[in-house]
């Protein structure tokens, strides 16, 4: 059984890879890969209050779904959104243990507010006015894989766009050197179950055996590997090379030895 969608918007956020045009452009071998830091741009579409409270996995998640929902041309409050995060915000989870960790144990309410695992879907409903249902998940390494599904399944069933949001970024020390993780990474597509005027693509995805493609630059397939929501760029670097009516093929890791195969034509 596979599960398909129209691929209206994409955003992209990573080290070198400061949008989609730019990641398109270094996918399909059209530009070269400098993986060096990207200032992420400031949450201009929260209110200043919220603004002040965000540590970067919101602003990583919000910049990479801005750009995606812009890109389709869509209201974002009349979204459903599925978010996938293989460990939500780790910088204000390292906080939270120092604050414990100290006789005091003083810690801002803030803090609590955000250590929440959907807290970027709560931001995003604040900042869009979005009251649509929304799903936050966590599936380790493979989050970027079921949230896939989880949005595929919802434009197959409900029958109208969904957006995903996948993001991670690193934890600070100590917490690094149990769970390292190479660099932020995030990616957004709004999915449509009919094809569109902004449709670029046509995806089928369908559970299978087997290992995701490894990239030709080395640098990128480190970023891959290192980074959850990273296990997107088979993907992406399909969606960007799509040439003519032939259909490219690639996978992306999944749970266990499980991969989702995707399956990705041009729109005619």
């Amino acid at each position: 059984m596979s599960l398909g969608a129209y691929v209206d918007g994409i955003g992209v956020f990573g080290p070198g890879l400061p949008d989609w045009g730019t990641a398109a452009q270094v996918l399909r071998g059209a530009g070269a890969y400098s993986p060096t830091p990207t200032e992420l741009p400031a949450p201009s579409i929260l209110p200043v209050a919220e603004r002040r409270r965000t540590g970067r996995v919101v602003r990583l998640a919000l910049a990479v779904a801005v750009e995606a929902v812009r890109g389709a041309e869509l209201d974002p409050a009349q979204l459903p959104s599925v978010f996938a995060s293989s460990g939500g915000d780790g910088a204000n989870c390292h906080e939270i243990c120092s604050a414990l960790a100290e006789s005091a144990r003083e810690m801002s309410p803030t803090r609590f507010t955000n250590s929440v695992h959907n807290l970027v879907a709560g931001y995003w409903s604040i900042a869009v006015g979005a009251m649509r249902p929304s799903q936050t998940l966590c599936a380790y390494d493979a989050s970027f894989a079921a949230g896939l599904l989880e949005a595929l399944v919802g434009v197959a069933t409900e029958r109208e766009p969904t957006l995903l949001v996948a993001y991670d970024a690193p934890y600070p020390h100590p917490l690094h050197a149990a769970r390292p993780l190479a660099a932020e990474f995030g990616v957004a597509l709004v999915l449509a179950p009919r094809r569109g005027v902004r449709s670029l693509a046509r995806i089928e995805a369908t559970i299978a055996t087997g290992e995701a493609p490894a990239l030709d630059d080395a640098r990128l397939e480190a970023l891959r590997r290192g980074v959850p929501a990273a296990r997107s760029l088979p993907l992406l670097a399909a969606l960007a090379s799509l040439a003519g009516e032939e259909p490219r093929v690639t996978s992306v890791e999944y749970l266990d030895a499980a991969a989702l195969r995707v399956e990705v034509r041009a729109c005619a």
